[in-house]
C-alpha cells in the first residue's frame, strides 16, 4: 500500500522561512538517498524546479547530493530528479516530495509521497484537498508536526 506523509509546518520553525524550508527538504531528501531511494521533487513551473535545483547546487562540497532536472543528466538519471507540473519523472522512482501547491496527478505512480502543510491559510486550504486526494486514492496517511524551536 501507498504512503503519502504531510509535514506541518508551523510560523515559529525556521522551515516556515523560504531558506529554511528548502534547507528541510533537502535535509529530507539526503535521509532518503542515504537509504538508496529514488526520489522525484516536483516543483511548481519550470522556474520553480531551477531554483530548487540551485539550492542543491549551493551545497558544500562534502554534502552534495547527485542531482538532475528532468530530461538532463545522465542516461538512467541520478538519485534525485527534479521536475514540474505536466512532466513526469523519467524513470522508475520511489518516492515523490511535492513542493508544489497542486495536487500530483501521477502521485499514484509512487510508493511514498511527501507533502506539506505550510502556515499561511490559503496553502492550508490547498493542502487540506491533497491530503483528501490522497486518502480517497486509497493512501495510507500520516501527518508528522516539524518541531524544530
Amino acid at each position: 500500500m501507498a504512503n503519502a506523509t504531510f509535514y506541518i509546518v508551523s510560523a515559529d520553525t525556521p522551515q516556515a522561512s523560504p531558506t529554511g524550508f528548502i534547507e528541510y527538504v533537502i535535509f529530507l531528501v539526503h535521509h532518503f538517498v542515504q537509504q538508496n531511494a529514488k526520489v522525484y521533487l516536483n516543483c511548481l513551473n519550470r522556474s520553480h524546479a531551477e531554483e530548487v535545483a540551485e539550492a542543491f547546487w549551493s551545497l558544500e562540497t562534502d554534502k552534495f547530493i547527485p542531482h538532475n532536472l528532468v530530461g538532463e543528466g545522465p542516461k538512467n538519471g541520478t538519485s534525485v530528479e527534479i521536475g514540474f507540473d505536466g512532466i513526469n519523472p523519467s524513470w522508475n522512482r520511489q518516492i515523490i516530495i511535492n513542493l508544489a501547491d497542486i495536487n500530483s496527478t501521477f502521485a499514484n505512480q509512487f510508493t511514498e509521497v511527501i507533502d506539506f502543510v505550510p502556515c499561511d491559510e490559503n496553502s492550508k486550504h490547498l493542502a487540506r484537498a491533497r491530503y483528501k486526494m490522497y486518502r480517497q486514492a486509497g493512501f495510507q496517511m500520516q501527518t508528522i508536526e516539524i518541531k524544530h524551536p
